[in-house]
């Protein structure tokens, strides 16, 4: 069989969304488009992927699996071009960034403003991803530099240095459960309402995989795009909301906000900038990816700070 990468693509918006208009709306497809391009990729694998709903879909047990190999597909896809690609990269080509959900509050927008100012021709391409996903683009020369997790970037032996401490925390309203309180578990937070992270993005991805080896069932009553939202949301008085606790560093209004370390070993983290493989001294675009790496080691140890 052979797939359709504009097919796989839209599929997976699909899945995200949780219906085809969703999912349409997102690859910039109309929903008659959408909705034959579904059809036809069910035709294609000759199985039902999709459960129509009055409210939406869900994906079948074969939708899943389609899913979850589409996901690794479209990745090894884009490492390939982008493995290639860097050999034969003019030095005016946008620099590549790889950073996850924390990375992207505070310490990315403003490290890459300050490069931009000061390089006037040079430009970057900023995605957000997972740290273990940036770790394999930039293992295979996919990407110039990428911010990653301590312990991902030493398991993946890239050239690496610590940045900064990127522990998470507990936020909440004054007056609530976090009051007078030094640390809190991950399992006693989840019995409370929540606020958090869309669901697709890298931190709450993480979330929700613990809370799923843990067996617990967190009641999201908001997702926001962005962690200062979410941290506007739980002073608010929201619900809790699990963040870096960089992203709890914001002036606090009247004393609402709680900062409550997050009791587990796995909230104790930090990032590491770490270095596309195919990076070398020789390259053409390495002065600029030198300049943009001193940029963000400037600008962490100011948010460490």
């Amino acid at each position: 069989m052979q797939y359709d990468f504009t097919d796989l693509r839209l599929f997976l918006h699909v899945v995200a969304e949780g219906s085809i208009t969703g999912g349409a709306a997102r690859a910039n497809l109309s929903l008659p488009s959408a909705s034959a391009r579904v059809r036809a990729l069910e035709r294609h694998a000759g199985v039902e992927l999709l459960v129509r709903e009055r409210r939406g879909v869900r994906t079948t047990p074969a939708g899943r699996a389609l899913a979850r190999h589409a996901r690794d597909v479209l990745d090894r896809a884009a490492r390939l071009d982008g493995a290639i690609a860097s050999y034969s990269r003019p030095a005016s080509a946008p620099l590549s960034l790889l950073a996850g959900s924390s990375a992207m509050h505070d310490l990315v927008p403003r490290a890459v403003t300050a490069f931009l100012l000061a390089r006037p021709h040079s430009d970057v391409d900023v995605t957000l991803r997972r740290s273990v996903e940036t770790a394999r683009t930039l293992a295979d020369g996919g990407a110039d530099l990428g911010i990653v997790l301590d312990q991902v970037a030493a398991g993946q032996g890239l050239r690496a240095e610590p940045l900064c401490d990127d522990s998470l925390v507990v936020v909440g309203t004054g007056r609530g459960v976090l009051d007078g309180r030094d640390t809190i578990a991950f399992a006693e937070a989840a019995e409370h309402p929540m606020v958090g992270l869309a669901a697709s993005a890298p931190l709450q991805l993480s979330l929700d995989a613990q809370a799923a080896e843990a067996g617990l069932a967190p009641r999201y009553r908001t997702r926001a795009a962005d962690l200062g939202t979410v941290v506007a949301l739980a002073e608010a008085g929201a619900g809790l909301a699990v963040v870096p606790r960089r992203a709890a560093a914001v002036p606090v209004r009247a004393g609402r906000l709680q900062v409550v370390a997050l009791d587990e070993s796995w909230a104790r983290r930090g990032l590491s900038l770490c270095w596309g493989a195919a990076l070398e001294p020789s390259s053409p675009g390495w002065p600029a990816v030198q300049a943009l790496a001193d940029h963000i080691r400037s600008v962490s140890v100011t948010a460490e700070g």
